[in-house]
């Protein structure tokens, strides 16, 4: 039986990449079955996305950007991880859901959309799908989500085309992620929470300050409140710590320190923005999941 293949046109990247079932030769090299390396109630969202009972998270293997400092370098970057089947992965949708959790967070889903839509089709689930991406995405690409996805949670790295060059290896990421998110916030609408304050609906934008880069920082808030304003959640995110190939640029080597961090709350606390700022003993490993629970 011949393997299924396609050419991949998913991400900004546009790699035009043959993508058969178990390997790719695009820019992610991830195949086109479903490829995870965890998926397990998650405490550590924001709030009104774990809440009490926590975000039923499901992490994919692989990533269309190239963040020298990404988190989760080992499955983002290193390939690990378990190749499932759909239904396999329809399976893990359900088991998630009836242990409880508020929602179903999927986690760098871009290379896999063709199987998470087949996924959904098969069992879908009554709480909310939640997309969970570095912003880098295709608009063509997010309305194929339509109807599907109930909340967006997207980064919005930077709005310089140069530091997004320099750590992220695309130049374009700023026009891509802004257009990303118009897009995503014209599917949702403005955020919908309901009486326990969970969240149920909209588009929860996320930033995570690197050390050495507040005046990025600053232009990344200012950009959201001019471009979104009330139509979206924020997430200052203070947890940086050194991951991935971050030795390789010593001015981000280092967590944030608090003069870094109460400048861009600063910054923030002059806008129209609603949302929610992570305290800086977040900036710890110990954070990081363990990406070998199934």
């Amino acid at each position: 039986m011949t393997e299924k293949n396609i050419r991949c046109t998913l991400c900004p990247r546009e790699c035009n990449a043959e993508r058969f079932e178990s390997y790719g030769k695009g820019y992610c090299k991830m195949g086109i079955l479903p490829k995870i390396s965890r998926a397990a109630p998650h405490m550590w969202e924001e709030p009104c996305i774990s809440g009490t009972k926590g975000s039923g998270t499901i992490f994919f293997t692989g990533c269309v950007l190239g963040c020298v400092f990404c988190q989760n370098y080992q499955i983002s970057a290193m390939g690990q991880g378990r190749t499932i089947t759909v239904r396999e992965l329809s399976e893990h949708i359900k088991r998630l859901e009836d242990m409880g959790v508020h929602n179903i967070n999927l986690v760098s889903p871009t290379p896999y959309i063709d199987s998470i839509i087949e996924a959904l089709e098969i069992y879908r689930p009554s709480i909310p799908v939640v997309y969970n991406t570095g912003g880098y995405e295709r608009t063509e690409t997010l309305k194929r989500l339509e109807g599907i996805v109930d909340i967006y949670l997207p980064d919005l790295k930077y709005v310089s085309s140069e530091k997004a060059a320099k750590y992220s290896g695309a130049a374009d990421y700023p026009e891509y992620a802004l257009a990303a998110i118009e897009e995503m916030v014209r599917q949702t609408g403005t955020p919908v929470l309901d009486d326990d304050g969970i969240m149920q609906r909209g588009t929860i934008v996320r930033h995570l300050i690197l050390p050495s880069n507040t005046k990025s920082s600053v232009e990344v808030i200012k950009q959201l409140d001019k471009s979104f304003g009330d139509k979206i959640l924020i997430s200052l995110m203070g947890q940086y710590t050194p991951q991935g190939r971050a030795q390789d640029y010593p001015e981000i080597n280092r967590t944030i320190t608090r003069r870094e961090y109460d400048k861009v709350l600063s910054a923030l606390e002059e806008t129209s923005l609603d949302g929610f700022a992570q305290q800086l003993s977040s900036a710890s490993s110990r954070y990081i999941p363990d990406f070998d629970i199934m």
